[in-house]
């Protein structure tokens, strides 16, 4: 990807407010305020596992992002630990934490549905890098190191029980079913 440099007149403190305030609309934030911080261009690198609808560029991509995660997730919240800005890149070390209260799907690479994990109602709190690239005063591309393995245990994804096991063989026919309606 063709990346463009901050301006000169943002500084490395916008710059990051920027980033974090491209997380902290993943929570509550209008499909609006995406197309103020988002980039027409911009790319979720992270979207390959998410809805079809998470995986087109922009705004539209994002907050398609945002509307999955609300879904599965409540008391979904980002804490900043450090944030640092070098030009046109912005790193965000933070800790994501909610309450697993919908079916969380993954998908596959040709959009049906790979997994469901249905809601089990338990909290969880991982750590997290976000990285962004800045261009024309938005984010245009966006990725991240996230503890999977370490939400999935928490939530008691993995390793699963026999009678998890069957609850998501039965959310996984309802996602599928869901998205054949939708399709």
């Amino acid at each position: 990807m063709t990346t463009t440099s901050t301006s000169p007149s943002r500084t490395n403190a916008e710059a990051i407010d920027l980033c974090v305030e491209s997380m902290q609309i993943m929570v509550t934030g209008t499909r609006a305020d995406f197309e103020r911080i988002v980039h027409p261009r911009a790319v979720n690198r992270e979207a390959a596992a998410e809805p079809p609808a998470a995986r087109v560029a922009g705004p539209a991509g994002f907050y398609a992002t945002a509307l999955w995660l609300r879904g599965a997730f409540a008391d979904l919240a980002f804490e900043v630990h450090e944030a640092v800005a070098d030009g046109d890149l912005v790193v965000v070390h933070n800790t994501m934490s909610g309450r697993h209260v919908g079916p969380m799907v993954g998908y596959a690479a040709d959009g049906s549905v790979a997994e469901a994990f249905p809601p089990t109602g338990r909290p969880f709190a991982t750590t997290q890098s976000h990285w962004f690239r800045i261009a024309d005063g938005q984010v245009i591309e966006h990725w991240a190191n996230r503890d999977d393995i370490g939400t999935a245990q928490q939530l008691g994804w993995v390793p699963p029980s026999p009678l998890f096991l069957l609850r998501m063989w039965w959310a996984k026919r309802a996602a599928r079913r869901a998205a054949a309606r939708t399709s």
